[in-house]
C-alpha cells in the first residue's frame, strides 16, 4: 500500500501538515525576496533615505537666507545695521548690487530672497533724529522662508545701535524698517502651494508613464517583436516618451486652469513661456521615467525606482519644505533634480512675472537634466539591442 494514501499516516499527518504548508511558503517568499535585489533594496533604502532627509536635510525654520545687499552710503552705522542683520542667523548677504535695478532683478530670479537698501544720508538723518526708513524687500512666494526673517526685524534698531551713539530718546528708534513683502504680500500659502503642485503631479505621473513603458514589453512578451524591426533606440524612445507629452501638458493646462479659476493664483508673466518650459520639464520627467524602465526588469521594479526618485524630488525641491534653508549637501542633491528648477519656474512666472532672462539657469539645467536622461536611456537600450 502507498503510504502518501495510507487513511492513519494522513490523520497523524493532519495536526502538522497546515503548519508544514505554510511554513514552505514562507521560505519560499523569502528567497524570492532574497533574489529580487531591488526590492530587497528598496526595504533597506528607502526608510534610511527618509530617516536621514527628515533628519539632517530638513528644516522648516530656514536660516542664512541669500540676501542683496544695496548700501548707497558706506558708514558705520550702515555697518552696524548689516552686522546685527547677520547676527539674526536669518540673513546671508551673498550679493552687494548698486543700483535698483539689479537689486529688483536678484529678487525677481530668486537668487536672493531679501534685499537690504540703506539709503543714502541715512546715517545723517539719524543723527538729526528724522527717522529715516530702512527698506527690507523680501521675496513672499514661499511665506514659511520669509516670515521668521522678517519677524526678527524688531530688535535690529536696538541691536545695531548698542555701540553707536545717536540721538533721540532711548525707547524710540532711530529709524523705522520698512519690510515690504513682494509677490505674495498677504503670505497666502495657496499662492505657494498650488503653483507647486503642477510640479508635483506631473512629475509622478509622468515618472510612472515611461517607467513602465519597456517593462510592460518585456513582462507582454512584445519585446522580441519591437527588437526585430528596423528601427533605431532613438526612434523607440522618441515613440514611447512623444504621447506622454501631450499626455503631461493637458495636465498642467488642466491644473493651472483649477488654480487660477478656483483658488485665484494669479498669472502674472507669458502664458506661452509657460507652457514651453513646462513642455520642457514634462519631456526631462519622461526621459528619466524612460531611463528607469531601461534599468529594471519589470513593473514592479518600474514603480519603486519611481517611487524612490520621487520621494527626494518632492522633500529636496522646495516644495514641503524652504530650499534655502537646507544644507549645502541637500541643495546640492535638489540641484539635479528636474522639480526644484520648475518650481522656481513656475512661481517666478505665476507669482513675479518673471521673464525668460530671469530663469535662463532653470530652463538650461532641465536641458541637461533631460540630455542626460536620454542619454543613458538610448544606451542601455542599444545593449539591450546588441
Amino acid at each position: 500500500m502507498n503510504a502518501a494514501r495510507d487513511p492513519r499516516i494522513a490523520a497523524r499527518d493532519r495536526p502538522f501538515g497546515f503548519w508544514r504548508r505554510t511554513y514552505a511558503m514562507l521560505v519560499k517568499e523569502f528567497l524570492q525576496l532574497l533574489r529580487d535585489r531591488v526590492s530587497f533594496g528598496m526595504i533597506i533604502f528607502m526608510p534610511v533615505m527618509q530617516l536621514l532627509l527628515f533628519g539632517y536635510a530638513i528644516n522648516t525654520t530656514p536660516r542664512h537666507l541669500p540676501t542683496a545687499v544695496l548700501l548707497q552710503e558706506d558708514t558705520d552705522l550702515g555697518r552696524s545695521i548689516l552686522k546685527a542683520l547677520e547676527n539674526t542667523a536669518y540673513f546671508r548677504f551673498t550679493h552687494e548690487v548698486h543700483n535698483v535695478e539689479q537689486f529688483d532683478a536678484l529678487l525677481m530670479s530668486g537668487q536672493v530672497l531679501f534685499g537690504i537698501e540703506i539709503p543714502r544720508g541715512f546715517e545723517r538723518a539719524v543723527r538729526r533724529g528724522e527717522r529715516p526708513a530702512l527698506l527690507v524687500a523680501a521675496d513672499a512666494t514661499d511665506p514659511v522662508a520669509a516670515g521668521s526673517a522678517l519677524s526678527s526685524l524688531g530688535q535690529i534698531a536696538q541691536t545695531a545701535l548698542m555701540h553707536d551713539r545717536v540721538g533721540g530718546e532711548p525707547a524710540i528708534p532711530p529709524f523705522e524698517i520698512r519690510a515690504h513683502a513682494r509677490y505674495n504680500p498677504a503670505a497666502s500659502s495657496r499662492l505657494n502651494i498650488v503653483p507647486g503642485l503642477v510640479g508635483t503631479i506631473l512629475t509622478m505621473t509622468m515618472l510612472i508613464f515611461t517607467a513602465l513603458s519597456v517593462t510592460r514589453e518585456i513582462e507582454r512578451g512584445t519585446m522580441e517583436n519591437l527588437l526585430s524591426m528596423p528601427i533605431t533606440p532613438v526612434e523607440v524612445m522618441l515613440g514611447k516618451i512623444l504621447p506622454y507629452v501631450l499626455v503631461g501638458f493637458i495636465q498642467a493646462t488642466l491644473i493651472v486652469s483649477i488654480g487660477v479659476l478656483l483658488f485665484g493664483v494669479p498669472i502674472l508673466g507669458s502664458l506661452i513661456m509657460l507652457a514651453l518650459l513646462s513642455t520642457l520639464f514634462i519631456t526631462t520627467n519622461l526621459a528619466i521615467g524612460y531611463t528607469f524602465s531601461t534599468l529594471v526588469q519589470n513593473q514592479l521594479q518600474a514603480m519603486q525606482a519611481s517611487m524612490m526618485f520621487f520621494l527626494p524630488s518632492i522633500l529636496l525641491s522646495g516644495f514641503m519644505f524652504p530650499f534655502a534653508g537646507m544644507p549645502k549637501w541637500a541643495q546640492y542633491i535638489g540641484e539635479c533634480l528636474p522639480l526644484t528648477h520648475y518650481l522656481r519656474i513656475v512661481r517666478s512666472i505665476m507669482l513675479k512675472g518673471a521673464s525668460l532672462e530671469n530663469l535662463r539657469y532653470d530652463a538650461i539645467a532641465l536641458v541637461v537634466l533631460m540630455l542626460v536622461a536620454m542619454t543613458i536611456a538610448v544606451t542601455r537600450f542599444r545593449r539591450t539591442l546588441d
